[in-house]
């Protein structure tokens, strides 16, 4: 079986968020899907590991932002390769309450949705959400993770469905790889001549953060 023909399939970048207690909390998703229209009705996979997942489970409720491809990629960084359980990703993200729960600025279309059903998979669940509210929010095209690879360079949480071991990994060639988001560095500049101010493009550390592998 050739896994790799399930590249083919369509994904986009999203951000799922939800409340903890009353603390914003939140993850991103590629894998997000319009069910019906009538009534409306999304679908959103989680995986089961992701503290966003808790939450969710125990409010009822998720939103999700359609991340655009001028939306500033460290929001990946934050949301993909971070846990809401020891950091507060919020704190350098502009949000707002729509529909009475938080929603990311920096995007291009929203979607408040209340859990009306959900299918268990060994790793993840997926939330079937009635849409309660939805509107656009910036002009921008919707990213999509092709782009977010193609173009970010960005890499692949473990947590995500879509989750598959690099063709690189096992090979012998020296490479930078971000300690925090798995970003692997392949500009022009070798690594090592990079400025002492330049940052993960994807998550925002410094060169400290990286490793030789």
């Amino acid at each position: 079986m050739n896994e790799t023909a399930l590249f083919k399939l369509s994904y986009g970048v999203y951000v799922c968020t939800t409340w903890d207690e009353g603390r914003p909390v939140g993850c991103v998703a590629n894998s997000a899907m319009q069910i019906t229209s009538a009534p409306a009705t999304v679908a959103v996979s989680i995986n089961k590991k992701n503290y966003t997942h808790k939450c969710v489970e125990e409010t009822g409720y998720f939103a999700v932002t359609v991340l655009g491809e001028k939306s500033d990629p460290k929001i990946i960084g934050r949301f993909g390769f971070m846990s809401a359980r020891d950091t507060d990703k919020f704190a350098e993200t502009a949000y707002s309450i729509r529909g009475k729960l938080p929603v990311l600025d920096d995007g291009v279309a929203y979607m408040v949705c209340k859990v009306v059903s959900k299918w268990e998979t060994e790793t993840h669940t997926v939330f079937l959400g009635e849409v309660t509210d939805c509107d656009h929010l910036k002009k921008d095209k919707p990213m999509t993770y092709a782009y977010y690879h193609e173009v970010l360079k960005g890499k692949t949480s473990v947590n995500a469905p879509t989750y598959a071991a690099s063709a690189t990994e096992g090979d012998d060639t020296p490479r930078y790889v971000c300690t925090i988001c798995s970003y692997e560095y392949d500009g022009d500049v070798p690594f090592e001549e990079l400025p002492e101010d330049w940052v993960c493009p994807i998550c925002g550390v410094g060169k400290e953060m990286f490793e030789k592998v």
